[in-house]
């Protein structure tokens, strides 16, 4: 005999998720029923955890309502659609993201966060491929090889490992560092180098296991950046309240201090070709008023 469900229900222990902005437009339970997902017209969405109703997350990216959401079965993405016109897919992380790359055939994209993971994506489908697991803390950092197959994360835990891609070989786990791993850039040779808390690069072959320099000069202040030139001849590096290093990799020694910020030189890249080197600062440069007054 049919029986009618709305029978078995009853209210009890309410919950409040209260901080939302907005109207709450839709609600998404993942697959196990562990985290719940809102989205609000303020245009972010809200992670839950489903059981104590702690906010796990907020993320943010559309610039008006969004309207729905929803898991994809395993768990691992999410999508979102938005008033703002676009609908968005999100790496479903299960605490923040930190550091997120490209391989250089444009197959693959590498995510990594606090949950000490880092996943593997095919940037084709949208699957994830392979969940590498091993770190201890934080995935702070990442980079892929130039030829696609491997690609290296630093962390929390002040390793670096290598990893490579469709392969169950073994992974290269590299130790030295004395601080968290902040930034991986491999060259066209296959030369690692990574870049610490701890104010100093290392430079590895990683195939070796072997670290080939370590470079100063950052000492006590947070290494922020890494970038090869093209050839792979010379590396860039930037850190906290320190100027832009140019190192040559014939000998692990400093070429140049690039003078130019008023304060700390965080990010820097080589341009494609090699030809120009470009460096950010959190700060406003020592030009900025004069170029203000030629543009009036």
């Amino acid at each position: 005999m049919w029986h009618r469900r709305s029978e078995e229900f009853s209210i009890s222990n309410i919950r409040y998720l209260s901080r939302h902005k907005g109207e709450v437009n839709c609600c998404a339970f993942s697959h196990d029923c562990q985290i719940l997902l809102t989205c609000c017209d303020d245009g972010r969405l809200y992670l839950w955890d489903a059981k104590s109703s702690k906010l796990l997350h907020t993320v943010s990216g559309h610039t008006g309502p969004v309207k729905w959401c929803v898991f994809s079965r395993d768990g691992q993405l999410f999508a979102s659609a938005s008033h703002d016109c676009t609908v968005r897919i999100w790496h479903a992380h299960s605490r923040s993201v930190e550091t997120v790359s490209f391989s250089p055939d444009g197959m693959w994209l590498v995510s990594g966060g606090w949950d000490t993971r880092a996943l593997i994506w095919s940037v084709q489908s949208g699957e994830m491929v392979q969940d590498l697991r091993g770190h201890t803390a934080a995935v702070q950092s990442s980079a892929f090889s130039s030829d696609s197959q491997r690609v290296a994360t630093g962390s929390w835990d002040r390793s670096v490992r290598v990893w490579e891609l469709r392969d169950d070989k073994e992974v290269v786990t590299l130790q030295g560092h004395l601080g968290n791993v902040a930034c991986l850039c491999f060259s066209v040779t296959g030369i690692l180098a990574s870049g610490s808390w701890d104010g100093t690069v290392r430079v590895w072959l990683p195939q070796q296991h072997t670290c080939l320099y370590v470079l100063g000069g950052h000492e006590r202040v947070w290494v922020r950046s890494l970038a090869f030139s093209a050839d792979g001849l010379v590396l860039a590096s930037t850190a906290e309240g320190d100027m832009v290093r140019i190192w040559d990799m014939a000998n692990g020694k400093c070429l140049k201090l690039l003078q130019g910020h008023k304060d700390s030189a965080y990010g820097c890249v080589f341009t494609p070709g090699g030809e120009l080197l470009t460096s950010g600062s959190d700060q406003l440069d020592v030009h900025e008023d004069r170029d203000k007054n030629i543009e009036e």
